[in-house]
């Protein structure tokens, strides 16, 4: 098993998580549990998205595409270019 992917925040795991089990490959999230204990103090290296080591490629090429996406043109307001809206 290999830590492939380290998320900003329980949500961007639980996110990632979702997207790779639709894609078939089996991911576990670490220590989200840890991470509540800091409360809003930034506490880098708790979370960890964790792949078996066959997987692992295919989880870091869907990560890597997730990262570079860009909103698709026309799906933003025009007093808001560039900025995504969540």
């Amino acid at each position: 098993m290999q830590r492939i992917y380290e998320p900003q925040d329980t949500m961007e795991g639980e996110l990632l998580l979702a997207m790779l089990a639709s894609e078939g490959i089996d991911a576990y999230l670490t220590g989200q549990h840890l991470a509540g204990a800091v409360g809003e103090l930034p506490a880098g290296g708790l979370l960890g998205l964790m792949v078996e080591d066959e997987q692992a490629q295919d989880a870091l090429q869907l990560i890597a595409a997730y990262n570079a996406a860009q909103p698709l043109p026309g799906d933003e307001p025009d007093d808001l270019q560039g900025t995504l809206l969540c």
